[in-house]
């Protein structure tokens, strides 16, 4: 189960006060020892690393006893339950090392650019800034709590310390470890060991990753549907994080350019305009990734004890970005027979919209604008009108961003009014759209043959999927939630839900 109040998640992420002194030289210590651990394990190959059934490089456990022996801090947590987690993944991503190193070092954009992936994170203390003007040797203190896009997967919750270096050889290393053997420190099912990248510096300005994760967790609390994901790594491991770094470098590049083709900007009459929809889209998708994860329910007031669908409310006050009054946000995972690239092919049309999407009824949806940021054509943001036969829901505008990577993909869309649009479109500043964001997750099930019982009902190479609404009930804030608005909503999903079975079932996209 999560941690509910007084639980372990609370604990992980309240501020401690900043570090006891007689720890700092201990940590500092941790620190260089994980360093140069990071270095061996990334650049090292066979025995230690080996290639599995899915061309992911997966740690031999042994080997790595053998060359690792536990001498500083961790010790191992087999006897708890724990299982170990780990894997490496290489890349060259579109952006420099100095600017990777900040976006790593800095906890606002670290969980910004990974919104996917860290849930919340805090900086608790910070021990060295590093050499004036980078983050040559700075080291911080940190809790961050990992998730998967999806309710039925617990979150993992980190405490650590984060090490940053450049080295003679011109390389740059971040590093995490594990802090749990501190005093006082609070007790986590997930224990980082010491994990991180290498970034080297490529001639064209690009980065070369080495990516490490390597942990140690206890993941009983895992739904069946997403057992096989999480234990072959495909859910938290290094190749997710790389995967989600690639992506947004890409959508920052394409939000940079100016070098747009003219064909492109449809009713997007302006380069502004253009900047500003992708912040719009941004905010959207970091609003999104936020709201549907195992974490919210801190932000949130559960309502329901369904285990299937999640249904919470919060209170929206004072928030230009976000609609005043009561909003209902509900959550689901499913699983469908299809690939994920299927699936995110048909949830992202426009032209197969009306099948599953209630909102749209029987209208008939046209994109008005598209802005593709990234080299799949998947990935783009789109401005779609809905034609409704109902006249009175006739000015309504849907933005939505689509996007994909080798580990899983998102629709995400919102609501947005008409008026509000037309100032973005001009270049006027996105941050007082209020929006509700609504959509899609989809990851891959990649199961062997070796699962056993239900082999039929689930497969392989089918798609999971997690499905959440936000809704405003009710525009005052101080009202009370309703049972008939609980009950609608929960019907609203299952509907959804069998809709969009027959979508992805029936179409071909």
């Amino acid at each position: 189960g999560g941690g509910g109040p007084g639980g372990g998640l609370g604990e992980v992420l309240r501020p401690v006060s900043v570090t006891n002194e007689a720890d700092k030289p201990l940590i500092v210590e941790l620190a260089v020892t994980a360093m140069e651990e990071l270095i061996r394990m990334a650049q090292s190959g066979e025995p230690l690393w080996v290639t599995d059934e899915n061309s992911i490089d997966v740690l031999n456990e042994n080997e790595y006893l053998r060359i690792f022996p536990r001498g500083i801090g961790s010790k191992p947590f087999a006897n708890l339950g724990f299982r170990s987690e780990a894997s490496r993944e290489a890349a060259v991503i579109i952006m420099n090392p100095v600017n990777l190193v900040e976006i790593l070092m800095d906890v606002n954009q670290w969980s910004r650019v990974f919104c996917g992936i860290v849930s919340r994170a805090m900086t608790l203390d910070v021990l060295s800034t590093g050499i004036a003007g980078n983050y040559n040797g700075a080291l911080q203190v940190m809790t961050a709590e990992f998730q998967l896009p999806s309710p039925l997967v617990p979150t993992r919750e980190n405490y650590f310390a984060r090490y940053c270096k450049r080295h003679h050889d011109g390389i740059w290393a971040v590093v995490d470890v594990s802090l749990d053997n501190l005093r006082h420190a609070p007790f986590t099912r997930c224990r980082r060991r010491p994990s991180g990248c290498l970034i080297q510096e490529l001639p064209n300005g690009y980065s070369k990753v080495i990516w490490v994760e390597n942990v140690e967790v206890d993941d009983r609390g895992v739904s069946d549907i997403y057992k096989t994901l999480v234990n072959t790594s495909l859910a938290f491991g290094a190749k997710r994080w790389v995967a989600t770094l690639d992506r947004q470098c890409e959508r920052l590049a394409s939000a940079m350019a100016n070098n747009i083709p003219a064909g492109e900007l449809g009713v997007l009459n302006s380069f502004d305009g253009r900047k500003s929809i992708l912040k719009l889209a941004e905010r959207m998708v970091n609003s999104f990734c936020t709201g549907v994860g195992a974490s919210t329910a801190h932000a949130w007031t559960t309502l329901t004890g369904s285990d299937e669908i999640r249904v919470m409310t919060r209170k929206s006050v004072d928030d230009p970005g976000r609609p005043p009054g009561i909003v209902l946000s509900a959550a689901t995972s499913f699983w469908v027979a299809v690939p994920p690239r299927k699936a995110f092919n048909i949830l992202r049309s426009e032209k197969f919209r009306s099948e599953w999407d209630i909102l749209s009824n029987g209208g008939v949806v046209d994109e008005m604008a598209h802005i593709a940021n990234g080299r799949d054509p998947g990935n783009c943001v789109s401005l779609l009108r809905v034609n409704s036969a109902n006249a009175s829901q006739s000015n309504m505008l849907i933005l939505q961003e689509s996007s994909n990577d080798a580990t899983g993909s998102y629709v995400i869309y919102a609501p947005v009014d008409f008026a509000a649009m037309n100032l973005v479109l001009t270049g006027g500043d996105p941050d007082y759209v209020a929006l509700l964001p609504s959509g899609f997750a989809i990851l891959p099930d990649r199961e062997g043959p070796n699962r056993g019982i239900g082999i039929m009902e689930i497969g392989s190479g089918g798609s999971l999927v997690t499905l959440a609404f936000q809704i405003l009930v009710d525009s005052a804030p101080n009202s009370k939630i309703s049972v008939g608005s609980v009950a609608t909503v929960n019907s609203l999903i299952k509907c959804t839900l069998e809709r969009i079975r027959t979508a992805v079932m029936c179409n071909d996209a």
